[in-house]
């Protein structure tokens, strides 16, 4: 068995260790220009007059320190009713939270999209004439902002409405990897058949579910995508507000798409602790002196193994560029977790087929079991992603 001494090292080193830093591509240039569409206002603000507007939104939905919504009341706009997505209108609900409806000042209605309803009703759609879609996505399928504008767009379609879809960066733009999902594994954590990372804005996405004809019976929305200004597939962009209440820095939102799968397990990924999804750890977890002990914590109530001390491999000083250059799903700290408990009996995948909704096959829990190679786990997705590059293609409508 792999000494995890060693394995601490070549993790906190980039992971692995035949990957450089310095083969990067040059073109990769940090863009401090980069404008989301929601600042293109003279692009979408004429649409919006003298229109009875349905928002979707959440914390991330800001033209600079200002809230959109604020910024389209004060140009007169009516903000008729607002949507928002798991974690709520504040961002500050726990993963899987229900979140209940509420008001903003005191008076616009906020309907919860993440709760009872997950879609749009029929009654809430006749109170707008047109919506507007901004919120801050990460990349990443089971990202359930993906699932909530795929929801948004079939009640739009379903009732004849417009939707202007303000785009956003894509931190993880560079990376296509990871099984694509197979239809029987479709939930709210993975509703189409794209891999883990789909490289592409949430715009390019939702010009794929229209495309593509993922929506109810076929249905195409008329969606209109209001594009970013000096953005590119090279260029690097930082959150300028956490996504949500565990993705709080770039470090966290590179290791996510990797470090999730352990949500399906009984692995803490750091939630209850100040480094969510830059650890991994569990009780038993034998061979590291790292320790940790998550604690409730704000967007973490009932974290994994609370107030119980976990050991295992300590990722928050990992290189923020290695993670970004050496795109893809690393495999190794799955492979290796599950290795380490494994050999002490412990039960490593949960029993309610969430790894498998994660994942969005049951290949990979097999693979893992059996003790597939990390290379060969790969070459099995190759011919997925092949086909999905090619659809992909179609929808990407930045260089």
């Amino acid at each position: 068995m792999l000494n995890y001494y060693i394995l601490s090292f070549l993790l906190i080193i980039g992971c692995d260790p035949a990957s450089k830093i310095s083969e990067a591509p040059n073109s990769y240039v940090s863009n401090e220009m980069i404008l989301p569409g929601a600042y293109q206002l003279e692009e979408y603000l004429p649409e919006l007059i003298n229109k009875r507007v349905g928002i979707v939104v959440n914390h991330t939905s800001t033209i600079g320190n200002t809230h959109l919504v604020d910024t389209l009341m004060a140009k007169g706009v009516i903000i008729s009713s607002i949507f928002s997505p798991e974690h709520g209108f504040k961002g500050e609900g726990d993963a899987g939270e229900s979140i209940k409806d509420g008001k903003y000042k005191g008076h616009i209605p906020v309907y919860s999209l993440y709760g009872k309803t997950k879609k749009p009703s029929n009654l809430m759609m006749a109170e707008v004439d047109i919506l507007l879609f901004d919120i801050q996505d990460v990349g990443v399928r089971f990202y359930t902002y993906l699932s909530t504008l795929h929801y948004v767009m079939e009640a739009a379609a379903e009732n004849n409405k417009p939707v202007i879809l303000l785009d956003r960066p894509n931190p993880n733009i560079s990376r296509v990897d990871g099984p694509v999902l197979k239809n029987e594994f479709s939930s709210f954590v993975g509703l189409h058949p794209v891999p883990i990372l789909y490289g592409l804005t949430i715009g390019e996405y939702g010009q794929m579910v229209n495309g593509e004809g993922w929506l109810a019976g076929g249905l195409t929305c008329d969606l209109r995508v209001v594009r970013c200004e000096n953005y590119s597939r090279s260029s690097l962009y930082e959150l300028p507000i956490a996504p949500s209440p565990n993705l709080p820095n770039s470090r966290s939102i590179y290791l996510y798409p990797s470090l999730c799968l352990f949500e399906g397990t009984t692995v803490s990924v750091g939630r209850g602790t100040n480094s969510q999804f830059q650890l991994f750890g569990h009780p038993k977890f034998k061979g590291s002196k790292f320790a940790f002990t998550p604690r409730e914590n704000k967007g973490a109530k009932y974290p994994k193994h609370q107030n119980t001390i976990c050991y295992g491999i300590d990722l928050s000083e990992v290189d923020i560029d290695s993670l970004h250059f050496n795109a893809g799903l690393n495999l190794e700290y799955l492979i290796s977790a599950y290795d380490n408990l494994n050999s002490q009996e412990v039960q490593f995948f949960n029993e309610n087929n969430f790894f498998e909704k994660l994942a969005g096959t049951d290949l990979l829990r097999n693979q893992i079991k059996n003790r597939v190679e990390a290379e060969e786990i790969r070459a099995s997705w190759q011919d997925d992603l092949i086909q999905f590059n090619e659809v992909r293609s179609r929808y990407m409508i930045y260089d």
